[in-house]
């Protein structure tokens, strides 16, 4: 109890001396940016958790791409299970002169067995929960599609063949809550009257759904039956896998804000490690009075280690109250991504981001703590004995926090790898060239000016804080460059592949006698005549003529891959958007062999190698052919693309419907519903809005990763500051002795500046380097992107760096010109 009351008052007495001021600042930045991130993240899948079964409509879901087998249904009445199907696909809808793409959903009775159908009587009007499907004759759409429609409730619509009228507005039903790129208006119809529209062809896209819900006991024996009788095309889907896609998407937004606020972390350790270090020289005087007054070493410890503990529970509590309240900002940018009203977050990430405050205290502040106890008692007496310098073996612990931590947020080896190369280069070169420098300012006489020549032998004197300084500084500027150059990066080729004229109309379902009737069209309206593309549907059979086994496929997503239907092509040669990068494309001899080009990343998801040959099923009819060339696709370009093509050989004589995308100015939009009119088997699916969306919801990841580079950017001030004032007490004595010898206020304003600029600008340009080579390893290599590299980016790092250098370290010792030097010399002795 002693020792915790007068851990207490030495905290108490060394925040208001300013020495641990620094360090609680470092730590709470740290707390506060993972505290941030976590909360939000947390809050999310709460969300999701909570409302799983409802965001599926069932307990369980069978899905597929043909009509639910009969098997399967009787089971699930034989296990006296609830059911209720769903066929869900893209249409056309149309009133007057009007025509809309919509997803169209055909339900059953009792439709959903989880969750609730919600509809308003008319726009701006309070919803009310329903407790049926639409009645026959009827549908249920969402309120945009009238909006586009010109049309209110009572109207009849154009569905297929049959006009429908719009019975209520559809304001909620289970698996929309979280489908934010669900951007086609949504139609709600009874399945009685799929049949009489027509819309369900052969070859036609759609998506059934088998719902199922009752005793637990027999929904584990329906899994069973039902993994056991699967086909091709066919899954099961739980409440775990509910919303998967947002799962997926939601991972990368918090694996991508959890960089950025790790970036924060690592340069808070800097700062920790920094004021760490000041503060322990600042505690030789305090515990060598100690010693002298009967303190053993086990003592100081102790009292040490209780005051750093209170600073960090301070540090921690304060910066998860911080995180909790920012967090409602970040939920301000992400509006868009989740439009479900979102539970309290758990203890969870709080205790995570207290977590990383105690490591990053453990980490970089005991290494010096631990030297403490061994301040000999003779320097009462004698000022120049203290304890060794600290080495950089002490921080192998530090580098190893870092690490584990660097690797729990990225969650991904490689990105781990490349970032901790580099920030292990730079840290190993800085120190090398900081070391190369202090070595060479000693030969340095022809620097004009006395001053000049004072402040670079500085460096030389206080060789030791001059190397940390460098390496500290070129660390954190590195971090700061890194992030703004990604994200620069990905904003710029984002950019890139969205040009203003970037197609944002698709056509499908073209039959070939169509063809040069379309062509005509697009002459007669003055629009750009588009390249029209063949389009089969096909299902991979078998590789090298072993029938696909699925169960060889340990990842899911290779196993939905190599069991859906692919859109196969053929051409006589590439656009530039496809680039082949392994092997060769076939000749001009359209009568050679069969042959394939696969995308490289599908190729390898799948396992096929160059040579492998390929057996595809096509309406009934085998059509094999050898993987002659692997491709790089540009999938941003929003133009027609696809996995796998053919040479015109193997594929030209298969039954085939056509696509093609073009761009559609604004003042031309009427075209489209004329091309519909005058072709009604067409598909014209406006892709504006999904560009429209997309890019809304770029910008607001773009402004989340901002608001969390602020906590960066914090942190790097920290860091700055921690540096430069890390040597303040050694440079105030200077300073004061100079001007007691009779230096002058401009002599000693120049000698500082010389080390200032010195430090800064070293480290600026070294940190300039490393940041443009990783951000090229992780553009290139991990997020493939062109990386461009710019000759400012290094410039701007290195005048910044001087600059920032410059600001701080004047700033910091300024105080000392404009008192009296005794007054200084008494204040430090």
């Amino acid at each position: 109890m002693n020792s915790l009351r007068l851990a207490v008052r030495m905290l108490i007495r060394d925040l208001k001396a300013g020495g641990l001021r620094i360090l609680l600042a470092a730590l709470l930045v740290a707390v506060a940016s993972v505290a941030t991130v976590g909360f939000f993240t947390d809050r999310v899948r709460g969300a999701l958790s909570s409302e799983a079964t409802s965001l599926l409509g069932g307990d369980l879901a069978f899905i597929s791409d043909h009509p639910v087998p009969e098997k399967i249904a009787e089971e699930a009445k034989r296990l006296k299970l609830e059911t209720a199907s769903t066929v869900t696909f893209p249409s056309m809808v149309g009133a007057s002169f009007d025509v809309v793409l919509c997803e169209l959903k055909a339900v059953s009775k009792f439709y959903p067995l989880r969750g609730v159908l919600r509809t308003a009587p008319a726009s701006n009007v309070p919803d009310r929960e329903e407790f049926s499907v639409p009645p026959r004759g009827t549908v249920w759409v969402s309120d945009k599609l009238l909006v586009k429609l010109n049309a209110k409730v009572g109207d009849k619509i154009q569905v297929g063949m049959k006009q429908m009228v719009v019975d209520s507005i559809l304001t909620r039903e289970p698996d929309s809550a979280f489908d934010y790129f669900n951007v086609a208006p949504r139609v709600l119809m009874n399945v009685s009257d799929l049949p009489a529209t027509r819309l369900i062809q052969p070859g036609s896209r759609a998506r059934y759904r088998l719902l199922v819900a009752g005793d637990t006991k027999a929904l584990a024996a329906f899994q069973r039956f039902v993994k056991i009788n699967t086909a091709r095309g066919e899954h099961i889907e739980t409440v775990r896998d509910a919303r998967s896609e947002v799962r997926a998407a939601l991972d990368r937004a918090e694996q991508f804000l959890g960089l950025a606020s790790l970036l924060s972390v690592i340069l808070a350790a800097v700062g920790v490690a920094l004021a760490s270090r000041r503060f322990m020289r600042r505690e030789l005087d305090t515990c060598a009075v100690l010693r002298c007054l009967g303190a053993t070493q086990a003592t100081l410890l102790r009292l040490y280690i209780i005051e750093f503990l209170l600073l960090g529970i301070a540090a921690g509590l304060l910066g998860c109250l911080f995180g909790f309240a920012a967090q409602f900002g970040l939920l301000a940018l992400l509006s868009g991504l989740v439009q479900v009203n979102l539970p309290m977050p758990t203890i969870v990430p709080a205790i995570q981001a207290f977590a990383v405050g105690v490591l990053l205290l453990g980490g970089f502040a005991l290494p010096p703590l631990f030297r403490l106890k061994s301040v000999p008692t003779l320097r009462v007496l004698r000022r120049e004995m203290g304890v060794a310098p600290m080495s950089l073996t002490a921080y192998s612990l530090g580098f190893i926090v870092i690490a584990a931590l660097l690797y729990w947020k990225a969650g991904d080896v490689q990105i781990w790898g490349v970032v901790m190369a580099g920030i292990s280069a730079c840290l190993i070169v800085s120190a090398l060239l900081g070391w190369l420098m202090v070595a060479g300012v000693a030969h340095m006489r022809v620097v004009p000016g006395v001053a000049f020549r004072y402040g670079l032998a500085s460096l030389r004197r206080r060789k030791a804080s001059s190397i940390g300084q460098i390496v500290a500084l070129g660390l954190g500027i590195m971090a700061l460059l890194l992030l703004t150059m990604v994200r620069g990066d990905l904003m710029s080729a984002w950019q890139r592949s969205l040009p203003t004229d970037a197609p944002n109309r698709f056509v499908i379902n073209m039959q070939a006698d169509q063809l040069d009737d379309i062509r005509k069209f697009f002459q007669t309206k003055k629009l750009a005549v588009p390249e029209i593309y063949p389009m089969i549907r096909a299902r991979l059979t078998a590789i090298n003529g072993k029938a696909l086994n699925l169960n060889s496929y340990q990842d899911e997503r290779a196993r939905r891959l190599a069991e859906r239907e692919f859109n196969l092509s053929f051409t006589k040669k590439l656009r530039p958007d496809n680039v082949v990068i392994a092997g060769r494309l076939w000749s001009a001899d359209l009568r050679g062999p069969g042959e394939f080009s696969m995308e490289q990343d599908i190729a390898k998801t799948l396992r096929v190698q160059l040579g492998d040959t390929l057996t595809y099923n096509v309406a009934g009819t085998l059509v094999s052919g050898k993987v002659t060339s692997l491709r790089e696709v540009d999938w941003d370009s929003f133009k027609v693309n696809f996995f796998v093509i053919g040479n015109p050989a193997l594929l030209d004589r298969l039954p085939a419907n056509y696509v093609t995308s073009f761009y559609l100015p604004k003042k031309q939009e009427v075209a489209a519903n004329e091309l519909i009119q005058a072709f009604p088997n067409l598909t014209v699916i406006d892709v504006e809005a999904i560009l429209d969306q997309v890019r809304a919801i770029a910008d607001q990841v773009s402004r989340a990763v901002e608001f969390v580079f602020g906590f960066t950017l914090v942190a790097g001030l920290i860091v700055l500051y921690a540096a430069i004032i890390s040597s303040q007490d050694e440079r105030i004595y200077e300073t004061a002795v100079m001007r007691t010898l009779g230096a002058r206020r401009g002599q000693i304003l120049l000698a500082q500046l010389a080390e200032f600029i010195a430090i800064g600008l070293l480290s600026g340009t070294i940190a300039a380097a490393f940041a443009s080579a990783v951000s090229y390893v992780v553009t290139v290599r991990i997020l493939n992107l062109d990386y461009t590299f710019n000759i400012w980016i290094p410039l701007i790092g290195a005048l910044l760096g001087a600059a920032g250098v410059v600001f701080a370290g004047l700033t910091a010792t300024r105080a000392t010109l404009n008192r009296p030097p005794l007054q200084t010399i008494r204040g430090l002795a």
